[in-house]
Formats: structure tokens, sequence, C-alpha cells
């Protein structure tokens, strides 16, 4: 029996089909050895086919006949046989646009463009995060409280720096566990808390290349309350069910605490 454990990127391969025989089989023979591994993959092949039921429908839409491929074709073909001179207008049109375009750009190139990955895209990516995880009942987080630990070993070791895991129990919310998620700017944790009413909160961590010393900022996404701020190269977004000016005496003790830790 294969006792290896398999990467991430094979368990996600073998939960999206695309692994190769012999590939397959090791994952396979690995799991019958693991039961809880077993168990966690289970619930993603679960959630993949609940998705793909769900999309199914959008799936087997017709091809609306302005996307059809060969009426797109057909409309090209059409547009190149057109004498060069038909378009003048618009190519007259183009070089004027680029030559405002070329001046604009030489007017502003002392003006600092603010990049995309700073405190704005850090609440985005926590509030997307919150709504794709805490609304599961299944398996919200991928370590349990009891796991804190192995937990923070593990985001440490991904994201390159000491993460710390602030305490919210005094303001009422219990630690219930976190996990690795994705992000358009790499790798980051999102921890969960809860509450006597089932209340969940979340907090998400990650580097930051942009914003790295920010100061906190409230944020109101679709719904979900957020409280912002990063230090020292690492970005904190709290998030929750919550109006953000509620959610700051909490964003204010995590941060002291993680002050102290780190």
């Amino acid at each position: 029996m294969n006792s290896e454990r398999p990467t991430e990127d094979e368990f996600q391969a073998f939960i999206d089909g695309v692994l190769d025989e012999a590939a397959h089989a090791r994952v396979e023979d690995y799991l019958v050895g693991h039961p809880q591994e077993a168990e966690r993959i289970a619930d993603y092949l679960a959630q993949r086919g609940e998705l793909r039921q769900v999309l199914r429908p959008i799936a087997e839409e017709k091809v609306p006949p302005r996307l059809d491929l060969d009426r797109i074709v057909a409309a090209g073909q059409a547009e190149s046989r057109r004498p060069w001179f038909a378009d003048w207008r618009a190519m007259a049109a183009g070089l004027v646009l680029l030559l405002a375009g070329g001046a604009s750009g030489w007017f502003l190139h002392g003006v600092p463009v603010r990049e995309s990955g700073g405190i704005a895209a850090l609440a985005r990516e926590a509030a997307d995060n919150y709504a794709v995880y805490g609304a599961d009942h299944v398996r919200p987080v991928e370590l349990k409280a009891d796991a804190r630990d192995e937990l923070v070993k593990w985001v440490s070791n991904r994201l390159q720096r000491p993460i710390a895991v602030p305490d919210l129990s005094t303001s009422g919310y219990r630690f219930m566990g976190g996990r690795l998620v994705a992000t358009a700017h790499g790798p980051a944790a999102l921890f969960f808390y809860d509450d006597d009413r089932g209340t969940r909160l979340a907090m998400l961590v990650r580097p930051m290349e942009v914003d790295k010393n920010a100061a906190m900022t409230e944020h109101d996404l679709d719904g979900t309350g957020g409280i912002a701020w990063s230090k020292d190269g690492l970005g904190y977004g709290l998030v929750g069910p919550a109006p953000p000016a509620l959610l700051h005496p909490l964003a204010d003790d995590a941060r002291r605490q993680i002050d102290a830790a780190i």
C-alpha cells in the first residue's frame, strides 16, 4: 500500500478526474489507508457533483447567434474584403486617439498608479472567501480548533511568514479553525470564529506587495462588513454579517494580540 501522501495538486487533479491511470491508482491506494483524507476528498467530490448538477442547465444552453463561430468567421471574412480606403475615417480617428493617449501618458508618467493588490483587494478577497466558506455547514475549516498548532505551522510555512491566530473569546467568539485559500495575490490563511447564536466571523491573512503598512479601513461589500489593515507586509481582513462599526472593536482586539505575538 502506498503510504506517501499525494500533494494537494494531485488531490485536486484526482477530484477533477485529470490524473493518468497510474497516478489515479496511487491516490486511491493512499486514500484506502487514510480514512480522514478519504472523507475530505469525498466531500470535495460531492461538492463538485453538486456544482455540475446546478450548472448543467447553463452548460446545455444553445450558443447565442451573436457568438456562433461560423457567423463570426463569416463576418471577419466579409470585413477583410472591404477596400482599405473605406475605413480611412476610422484610421484617422485611431491615429488621433493614439497621439492623444501618448501625450496624456507622458504628462501623467510621474503620477503613481495604485496597484490592485492593496487593502481594497484584500477586503474583497476576505468578503469573497467568507461568502464561500462561511455558508458551508459541513466543512467551513480544514483544520479545527483542536489542531490550532498544526494549523499555525501549516499556514506560516505556506505564507513564509509567522502567523498568529487572535483569541476573540472575550468578545463572545470561539475559534473554529482555519484553512488555506487561494487569492489573486497568492495563498492566504482564513480563520473562522462563531458565537452561541451561530454567527460566524472570518479573518483572512496574506502577504502584501502593495499597502504593506496601512491603517484600518472599513468596508461594506455586498452586505458583508469588514475591517482591513496591514503591518510589516502582512494584511488582515476581518469580515462578518455586521456593520463595520460593530466589527471595529473586534479588529482592534485582534490587532493588539497579533502585534504582541509577532
